[in-house]
């Protein structure tokens, strides 16, 4: 007669959960210590894959942030009866216009500076010759001076502007692709709420996340953008004011520059400081940049991101890390899309899970208010 022999039980692998360890008689899990090292060496793969991809994966964003800036567009639109096919031309047309515009409003910007830099040959000469005598005066040798000066020219800035503007064709390269992930992303928007809706039942908590993504994308491109055209009209009313040329189109410059937390003023000043020195010498530029600091600073990197912050839930450090890593990751696109990118981030791996969401209160400014406790707390 065959004999029966009870199988011992597999032993499970368990995590440490609270205590960081197993109580009595239970098998013995993961250290905590592990798990977070995991998690790290995780971090590290994802991000370098996202490195490695930074081509395909930075015009997607680009896409999928654009997309939802517009999908209100489009269920207004179906709300009040327009067709479906209307409704989706409409959506992919406004798409185009915002991303051509900006696009070629940056190409505009420095093919304007290009073009104007060679007429300012003799003050940029002039310049050159007082810095070196400047320098002399200090005990510098003035032949030293002279041979590290040398290059330093109209012809050599407008070849490092020239430089820049091949950067933003080569960033353009992808239009072709980012066109056609664009027109698919806002034919998909039409059908896309009632797909969310129908898999709320069975996954609240993802449905939950991306609503908050969405929603906090557009609160932070609405005060960019109200901010952005306070700044574009104040530097523009300042610049004709100093009679520095192209007043029109550096304040457009500043508009479309504000999208990048922090430091965007930074970049939207160089092209009007350069043109002041070469204008009305080391004077007109200090006051452009005093100017620029007092209006600029002030609005963009003080009151802006506290605005900002409280309007997504993200305090101003972390949005100005934010601006650091994802231009690290995903080079120029990231410091344009790091607020969104942040927000997606954040609705996929803490908005998510109920219980990561007290993350939230480190995140932000102020502390979080958790809706989903407040509504199941008994009222007083």
């Amino acid at each position: 007669m065959t004999r029966l022999v009870a199988r011992p039980p597999r032993p499970t692998l368990r995590f440490a959960g609270r205590g960081n360890g197993a109580g009595p008689g239970e098998p013995a899990g993961l250290p905590r210590g592990v798990i977070i090292l995991l998690g790290a060496a995780g971090l590290v793969v994802t991000v370098a894959g996202m490195q490695a991809t930074a081509d395909l994966l930075a015009p997607v964003m680009l896409a999928l942030m654009l997309t939802v800036t517009v999908s209100p567009l489009t269920q207004w639109l179906r709300r009040h009866g327009t067709p479906v096919w209307l409704a989706m031309l409409t959506t992919v047309v406004t798409v185009y216009v915002i991303l051509f515009a900006l696009g070629g409003a940056l190409f505009v910007s420095v093919a304007r500076l290009v073009d104007l830099l060679p007429q300012y040959q003799d003050q940029f000469a002039g310049l050159r010759d007082d810095l070196v005598s400047g320098l002399s005066g200090l005990g510098i040798s003035a032949g030293q001076l002279r041979d590290l000066v040398a290059g330093a020219d109209p012809g050599t800035v407008a070849r490092l502007a020239e430089g820049l503007v091949g950067g933003l064709t080569g960033l353009l390269s992808n239009t072709v692709f980012l066109l056609a992930v664009l027109l698919f992303m806002c034919l998909d928007t039409v059908n896309f709420p009632a797909r969310l809706q129908s898999v709320t039942g069975e996954r609240p908590q993802v449905v939950g996340a991306l609503r908050s993504f969405a929603q906090g994308t557009r609160r932070y491109l609405l005060v960019s953008t109200v901010f952005g055209l306070v700044v574009a009209v104040v530097d523009t009313v300042l610049l004709w004011w100093l009679d520095v040329p192209l007043p029109l189109l550096w304040g457009l410059l500043s508009f479309i520059t504000n999208y990048i937390p922090n430091v965007g003023f930074v970049i939207g000043l160089i092209p009007p400081a350069l043109l002041a020195l070469l204008q009305g010498g080391p004077e007109l530029m200090l006051t452009v940049i005093l100017l620029y600091c007092a209006v600029n600073f002030v609005i963009q990197s003080v009151i802006q991101p506290k605005i900002v912050g409280d309007a997504v839930g993200l305090s101003a450090t972390v949005s100005f890390l934010s601006l650091v890593f994802w231009t690290w990751v995903l080079g120029a696109l990231g410091a344009l899309l790091a607020i969104p990118l942040t927000l997606l981030t954040k609705g996929l791996l803490v908005d998510i899970d109920p219980s990561t969401r007290w993350l939230n209160a480190l995140l932000s400014d102020s502390p979080v208010r958790d809706d989903a406790a407040a509504r199941t707390r008994p009222a007083p």
